[in-house]
């Protein structure tokens, strides 16, 4: 069984991921036999519904964390994506203190938080109730996702809210908030995500980013980010596949 994501963020060794946005279960499995750190299930993005990600959860069979990125900040949302058995949760589009706490409340239960009960996956169908109200607080892990100036000049502030354990940048999304989309290698977004980056190390919290590419992520991992989103599903086979009839072609 893989350790809490939690823990695993807190050693030296950067933790590698992969965006997973098609819903099957095959992919999961592959990715977990392939050897990747954690896997970053989108529903945002993704075309994914909760049987799906379900299904994709029982896939990795805890061989590999499983960090679901809700499509929003509803409380409903967030509790449906623990109740799967999800091994945490990405916040998008945290850009202060107030709504990275109410996040945060949604995701624990109480006293902690206020997450309703309900009788699925992540309790055992009813067996395992009184175990997941002990455990599951201390068990998940809840990342903020900052991918706007507002999060980053509120990034202090959002570190701070108890219950939170990491923050996660989204490079494509900040810089579209500063007027450049697409532009991630302006000085302007540098500097932004830099700016996340120090505030995270100066207080011990683990910082994340999306980070696509073989060289992309090597120089995130070089920065000091403690985990990183390497790739996604679709980009990576659509990369594969134009490889392999390009090469063809070219013969």
């Amino acid at each position: 069984m893989a350790k809490l994501f939690k823990i695993a963020l807190a050693e030296a060794s950067p933790r590698i991921g992969i965006l997973l946005s098609l819903p099957s279960p095959e992919i999961v499995e592959i990715c977990a036999e392939a050897g990747f750190d954690w896997l970053f299930i989108d529903m945002e993005h993704g075309l994914l519904d909760f049987a799906a990600v379900q299904r994709m959860v029982q896939a990795a069979a805890g061989r590999v964390p499983c960090i679901v990125r809700v499509p929003a900040n509803e409380p409903a949302w967030i509790g449906k994506a623990l109740d799967t058995g999800a091994d945490g949760l990405i916040f998008p589009h945290v850009n202060s203190a107030a709504e990275a706490a109410a996040c945060v409340r949604a995701a624990l239960y109480s006293p902690q938080g206020a997450r309703s009960i309900g009788v699925a996956r992540s309790q055992g169908y009813g067996l395992r109730i009184r175990e997941d109200l002990a455990s599951a607080n201390s068990r998940v892990t809840l990342i903020a996702q900052a991918e706007h100036i507002d999060a980053v000049g509120a990034v202090v502030s959002i570190l701070e809210v108890p219950g939170l354990d990491a923050v996660f940048i989204g490079p494509l999304d900040l810089s579209a908030s500063l007027g450049i989309p697409g532009q991630t290698g302006d000085v302007r977004v540098q500097d932004a995500i830099g700016t996340v980056l120090g505030a995270a190390k100066a207080r011990g919290i683990p910082a994340g980013i999306f980070a696509a590419g073989l060289e992309a992520a090597q120089a995130a991992a070089q920065k000091g980010f403690a985990f990183v989103c390497a790739d996604t599903d679709g980009t990576l086979l659509a990369g594969a596949a134009r490889q392999l009839i390009d090469g063809i072609r070219a013969r």
